[in-house]
């Protein structure tokens, strides 16, 4: 039988607000070029698969491979996030997400370049939810996949 006491609705609440901020977070870290602390939302045996830009484990080589693939384009680009679906399982939980890259055009305006999802498999590490597993797919691609969906963002 489901615990619905108050203490463990309010701890649910919790956790869901804690890991739509995690989702925040990743995009506010990566589009502002923050590769500390984009690294810092992974578990210590987190990974990220990224397909065209890659795929690292741990948080050090996470930020290590942002570095290399993103360095100097801090501001170029900004992810929405949204829809995010949660399903939580104690210390651990499961996620998909919406993600949408937009960019400044040459002519100043707006353009929407990718569309995709990202599956997470969440833990809490030290009281704080982490991704330990992140996989970007990409739905509507864009030149770096190639004009195919494929694993991305």
């Amino acid at each position: 039988m489901a615990d619905d006491t108050t203490e463990a609705r309010l701890r649910r609440l919790e956790d869901l607000d804690a890991i739509r901020q995690l989702f925040v977070d990743y995009g506010h870290y990566l589009d502002f070029g923050d590769f500390a602390g984009y690294a810092s939302l992974f578990a210590d045996e987190g990974e990220v698969l990224l397909g065209p830009i890659g795929r690292a484990k741990g948080p050090e080589n996470i930020r290590a491979l942002m570095e290399k693939t993103m360095a100097g384009r801090s501001g170029q680009s900004y992810h929405l996030i949204a829809n995010p679906f949660v399903t939580l399982d104690g210390d651990r939980a499961s996620s998909e997400v919406t993600w949408a890259v937009i960019v400044r055009r040459p002519d100043g305006q707006p353009g929407l370049t990718m569309l995709g999802r990202h599956l997470d498999t969440l833990v809490r590490e030290r009281g704080r939810w982490k991704f330990l597993r992140r996989e970007g797919v990409i739905d509507i691609p864009s030149r770096l996949a190639g004009g195919k969906p494929s694993a991305g963002s």
